[in-house]
């Protein structure tokens, strides 16, 4: 089952390379990782996401709650929450095929944000399923690059907020890991 974590952590060198390298340790492969900054100063916000069974996202949420920089860590998962995806899209255009194109782009309300004499870059958000399906329709006309951002995402409602509902920097926040947890390594 994949897995969707929002883990805030300390703006500091090294901090998303020690996430990582917790994965790799732990055999968890990440489908999508992004990084931005938040709300309140020198905190950023990675969004996770990994395939695991239930067991396995408990180790990971206990293993980052482990590492230095690590605030706070939320499996969005089980909760009501929105997610999107960025795309950019180079496709290879002639004058005949570009009015196909900009049809395409407006019936997945997609954008053009770009045009050259043999292309044009397409830019959308989405869900994964309505990226992939608009790929998927522009590959008959000669997709010629692509880039995604990666997976962001939020709780809905007020149940999860960012580090601004009262918590301090540095704090580590409920959820750490439960004492009889025989599965979890205390080394990082």
């Amino acid at each position: 089952m994949r897995h969707t974590f929002a883990v805030y952590v300390e703006d500091a060198p090294g901090v998303l390379n020690r996430v990582a390298s917790l994965f790799r340790r732990r055999a968890f492969n990440i489908e999508s990782l992004t990084v931005g900054h938040t709300e309140t100063e020198g905190v950023s916000r990675m969004t996770i996401v990994a395939d695991a069974d239930a067991h396995g996202a408990h180790r990971i949420e206990s293993n980052l709650y482990k590492l230095v920089n690590v605030l706070r860590v939320d499996d969005l998962t089980a909760k009501p929450f929105v997610e999107r995806d960025l795309v950019m899209i180079k496709v290879a255009a002639t004058p005949e095929t570009r009015t196909h194109i900009m049809q395409l782009v407006d019936v997945f309300r997609a954008r053009v944000i770009d045009v050259a004499p043999d292309s044009v870059i397409i830019e959308t958000t989405g869900t994964e399923d309505k990226i992939d399906g608009l790929v998927e329709v522009l590959k008959q006309y000669g997709v010629m690059e692509m880039v995604r951002t990666g997976r962001v995402a939020m709780a809905r409602g007020q149940t999860l907020g960012g580090l601004g509902d009262g918590v301090e920097r540095g704090t580590k926040v409920a959820g750490a890991v439960p004492a009889d947890d025989t599965n979890v390594s205390s080394t990082v």
